[in-house]
């Protein structure tokens, strides 16, 4: 199945891109690499998870903000004209931020909801690196923030 296929079967609908909200553009191609800015969980114009987990933001709300970045992500591909997404064939690197307690430790588990829902819909394609990291504070509050790099024909 293609790309688009899969987001089809799953009932997603790419957004308008979120932003930007600074001196920088929401995905940029070099050569066969899609380099993404940082993606908030930005959905139907608000972000769906505030502040640090667990104790402002559940892990499982943060998981679900992790996938709407990963949504996003593809979002801002898709800012960069016709075909864009479409011409994507794999995920090379995925780095997830998240607005962490002091003690929390959990940071992976966040981050696998935005990779997981790259290896579904890219299969194979779709296992990349990542680093999955606790910060102090996001822009905007927002409990978790991604960033990835996509391979494209």
């Amino acid at each position: 199945m293609s790309l688009r296929e899969n987001l089809q079967r799953l009932g997603i609908v790419l957004p308008p891109v979120s932003g930007p909200f600074g001196a920088y553009i929401p995905a940029k191609r070099v050569g066969n690499l899609v380099f993404v800015a940082g993606q908030l969980p930005v959905k139907d114009g608000q972000i769906m998870a505030l502040g640090p987990v667990p104790s402002r933001c559940s892990i499982e709300q943060a998981q679900a903000a992790a996938r709407q970045c990963a949504i996003n992500c593809l979002a801002a591909v898709q800012s960069l004209g016709p075909g864009a997404v479409d011409a994507l064939v794999g995920v090379v690197r995925v780095g997830a931020f998240v607005n962490s307690d002091a003690t929390f430790t959990q940071q992976p588990q966040v981050a696998n909801a935005a990779s997981e829902l790259f290896m579904e819909l890219f299969g194979d394609a779709g296992k990349h690196a990542r680093a999955a990291v606790g910060v102090n504070t996001l822009p905007r509050d927002a409990s978790v923030e991604i960033d990835a790099i996509f391979e494209t024909r």
